[in-house]
């Protein structure tokens, strides 16, 4: 079962700038263990205590796995996983009082 995972980049570095590689499982907990035998250090930046990070945002086939079965999400041949880190927000440094 091949399963495509787009890896941002601030990731990259785990899978030699590759934006994108292909895994193997069938959930989302048996992928990234998956792509960790491979591309080593990359799983502990997405799970942390056998769930997913808290900044770290996870679509399978463009939807949130949160609401779908978080690590456990099942997965199938030929979906699409991709992997966002959080991005926080804020005022800009340029905004005026009352602006922000």
């Amino acid at each position: 079962m091949a399963i495509e995972v787009r890896i941002p980049t601030i990731l990259r570095t785990y899978t030699d700038g590759e934006k994108s590689v292909t895994g193997q499982g069938g959930t989302l907990k048996e992928l990234f263990e998956d792509l960790e035998s491979r591309h080593t250090g990359i799983q502990d930046r997405i799970v942390d205590g056998g769930e997913l990070r808290r900044f770290v945002n996870v679509y399978l086939n463009d939807e949130d796995v949160r609401f779908l079965g978080g690590i456990g999400t099942e997965l199938n041949d030929g979906d699409n996983v991709t992997i966002l880190p959080a991005v926080a927000g804020g005022s800009p440094a340029h905004a005026r009082p009352g602006e922000r």
